[in-house]
């Protein structure tokens, strides 16, 4: 019966993803207009894409962060994590308990980004880093590139048992795309906040959405007078 809600809850997302991803395209167009911000975070981005294919995935480096997000996602839920195991290619965490939002977290959590930004910040405490901010927007460009292949290519090459525990594919998969959409569009937003009208892109994907469903239903309960 869960799992059905989900599957049903995933159907109802789905005109929310069709225009979350149209708003997401409107808004890294709309950084372009910042050309030199934009450079170094792209740039970060471009120069892992060409790593990762040319020379170096990274695959053990996104399962610590991929199982050190599950155990710290179970750790936030209250639940006790009993051992972490990471290899080359796979790993799991044992826990006495999970739950949707343990089991999917890595896909959408950005953990080396996560990691990058509080360490970042927790020294911009003591030094001044402003002259660096270039740096850094390469950086934030590399890492959140290496979330978002990483996690694509997990999902894509290989049968994640995550995907059935936490709902069925169709729910997570929605789920991920939906959340790393909001997450890519909050990151844009905070490097650049002039250029990113977050609350605007949110009240059209919000509005259509409902006037979708309104058109959908009126369509249906339409076709069903007809019928009778």
């Amino acid at each position: 019966m869960v799992r059905f809600l989900k599957f049903i809850i995933a159907v109802l997302l789905l005109p929310t993803l069709v225009l979350g991803a149209a708003e997401l395209a409107g808004l890294l167009k709309s950084v372009l207009g910042a050309w030199r911000t934009s450079a170094f975070f792209f740039g970060g981005a471009v120069a892992y894409i060409f790593i990762h294919y040319k020379w170096y995935n990274f695959s053990r480096i996104y399962v610590f962060g991929h199982e050190m997000t599950h155990a710290l996602a179970a750790l936030l839920c209250g639940y006790r994590v009993h051992k972490i195991s990471v290899k080359k290619d796979n790993g799991f965490v044992k826990m006495d308990k999970t739950n949707t939002f343990v089991v999917l977290a890595p896909y959408f959590v950005p953990f080396y980004t996560l990691v990058f930004a509080l360490v970042y910040m927790g020294t911009s405490c003591f030094i001044e880093l402003s002259p660096y901010s270039d740096y850094m927007l390469v950086a934030v460009g590399f890492l959140t590139a290496f979330h978002l292949i990483q996690t694509f290519q997990t999902l894509w090459e290989t049968d994640q048992p995550d995907l059935k525990l936490a709902g069925g594919k169709i729910f997570s998969l929605v789920t991920i795309t939906l959340v790393n959409g909001c997450v890519l569009a909050c990151v844009l937003k905070i490097l650049f906040p002039q250029e990113v009208l977050l609350k605007t892109a949110v009240l059209h994907v919000l509005q259509g959405t409902l006037n979708g469903w309104r058109i959908i239903v009126n369509y249906i309960v339409e076709q069903l007078i007809n019928a009778v």
